[in-house]
């Protein structure tokens, strides 16, 4: 099901300036600096969507009302690939110190569960609804509705299971540098995998929170986002992992690729169950890139 912790800060109304006559002069400087101009509004808009775009992927705490509005969300999807590099700059240092103490499965069992629980589960969650969905062999309304379900079923149930030991046998594999370089790579390949959806399919529902990402599905500003998350997990790549680490930008690209085919083939779109999918299998294909035998 799609992301929507973000509406719990929902931004409320300020209340209003009283007695504003009655201050001391130098407590009136607070009430003269231009926080309303739009000069001020144009300047921190960006910021305010790389809030909303940090609350919308992750479940790290925020102070305050920041990146709460939906005008700010609707702008935030540039900025998913950046918020990836942010979660990997956590992991590689977890994924060290787990290293330092620990064998190398107990270690990438761990740093599989803290990459999962980045966005508190929700990326599988997509994951599980889009197999049950995509397996069911029925009629993509059907499909639709399926996905919608908030149970889940044996097709999404052998997806998780499948999508987990395979990154973890991944990451079990992977000597202390490459380890690291995964881990820090993978949040992000995982976040530039979205854009790419966004950009090559349109949105399948009528109704849903993803509408509001409206303007970058399947249009020249999900390209021109997408091309940019790219530009940045491929500088983030080769800075990280050398020729390695380009592999790894070529098998998010292949995979994504495929999967926009099956999108497309099953339900002529994408949902924000297929958007959480692609981020998890996104993942996937980075960890497996780093173990290929070439």
């Amino acid at each position: 099901m799609i992301m929507n912790r973000w509406r719990k800060n929902r931004r409320r109304k300020e209340p209003q300036l009283q007695e504003e006559d009655n201050l001391p002069e130098a407590r009136k400087l607070r009430f003269a600096l231009p926080v309303g101009s739009p000069s001020l509004r144009l300047l921190l808009r960006p910021f305010g969507s790389f809030a909303a775009a940090l609350r919308f992927l992750t479940i790290l705490p925020l102070p305050g009302r920041f990146g709460t509005s939906e005008a700010e969300l609707a702008n935030a999807a540039p900025f998913f690939p950046l918020v990836g590099l942010l979660l990997g700059c956590i992991a590689a240092p977890a994924a060290q110190l787990f290293f330092h103490f620990l064998p190398p499965l107990p270690t990438a069992v761990l740093l599989t569960f803290l990459l999962l629980a980045f966005s508190g589960g929700l990326h599988l969650d997509g994951l599980a609804d889009t197999a049950d969905g995509f397996f069911s062999a029925r009629s993509p309304e059907r499909m639709l509705e399926i996905m919608k379900d908030s149970s889940i079923g044996a097709m999404g149930a052998i997806a998780l299971i499948l999508l987990l030991l395979l990154k973890t046998a991944c990451l079990a594999s992977l000597p202390p540098d490459k380890l690291l370089a995964a881990a820090f790579l993978m949040p992000a390949a995982g976040r530039a995998a979205i854009l790419l959806l966004m950009a090559m399919l349109p949105y399948a529902r009528e109704e849903g929170l993803g509408r509001l990402f409206a303007v970058y599905f399947n249009s020249g500003a999900g390209w021109a986002a997408s091309l940019a998350g790219f530009f940045l997990l491929t500088w983030a790549a080769a800075a990280a992992a050398g020729p390695s680490g380009l592999a790894v930008v070529l098998a998010v690209l292949l995979l994504t690729f495929c999967f926009v085919l099956l999108c497309r083939s099953k339900i002529g779109g994408v949902t924000g169950d297929t958007l959480g999918a692609a981020c998890e299998l996104a993942e996937a294909a980075a960890a497996l890139a780093f173990v290929l035998k070439i």
